[in-house]
């Protein structure tokens, strides 16, 4: 019965770092083009585009912070052999 690999480890912990950074970049792009096209005309309506915009970076930091980590866990796990 296998354990974790150190390998894996780093690889998940710079899968991490790798994500968080994607989160930051990707989400400052797609909000930043959101915004732009943003034709709320009532305080209603902003207030909703407002919520959708914080429920779009809630799921895309999730998205991130959980694929990216698995993904260089994997990599790391793969390219050590173990």
């Amino acid at each position: 019965m296998g354990g974790l690999s150190l390998a894996g480890l780093i690889g998940a912990l710079v899968g991490l770092a790798l994500g968080y950074v994607d989160y930051k970049v990707v989400g400052g792009v797609v909000e930043g083009k959101l915004r732009k096209l943003d034709r709320s005309s009532s305080a209603a309506e902003k207030e909703e585009f407002e919520r959708k915009i914080r429920i779009l970076r809630v799921v895309l930091f999730a998205v991130t912070m959980l694929a990216f980590p698995v993904i260089g866990y994997l990599f790391g796990s793969v390219v050590a052999g173990g």
